[in-house]
């Protein structure tokens, strides 16, 4: 899965946006004062977009469940269906893709 956390997103966590007017995916500021990017602020948005990645990468498998499990539609028939059936579908239908992309520890 491609990733979608950019340097952007580090800088508008670290810094109030009218402080700056733009910034790149590479973490290039403008800043709205005209200052030159300090080697702390460098560091600073780096660190921030490795925390950033850092949380997103961990939430990987929570994302992946979400494509995978069947339609709230299709979950509640099962869930119908076993009430009337007492079947296990809905349980085995969540635990195989729990199964599959397991959380972490």
């Amino acid at each position: 899965m491609e990733n979608l956390i950019t340097k952007i997103d580090a800088v508008s966590a670290l810094y109030d946006r009218d402080s700056y007017s733009k910034c790149d995916a590479n973490g290039n500021v403008t800043w709205k004062d005209d200052h030159t990017t300090t080697d702390a602020e460098v560091e600073a948005i780096n660190s921030k977009y490795q925390e950033l990645l850092a949380e997103h990468d961990a939430q990987a498998y929570a994302r992946n469940r979400k494509a995978e499990y069947p339609s709230v539609r299709d979950q509640l028939d099962m869930m119908m269906k076993d009430t009337r059936d007492g079947t296990t579908t809905h349980q085995e239908a969540c635990e195989a893709v729990k199964a599959k992309y397991p959380k972490p520890e």
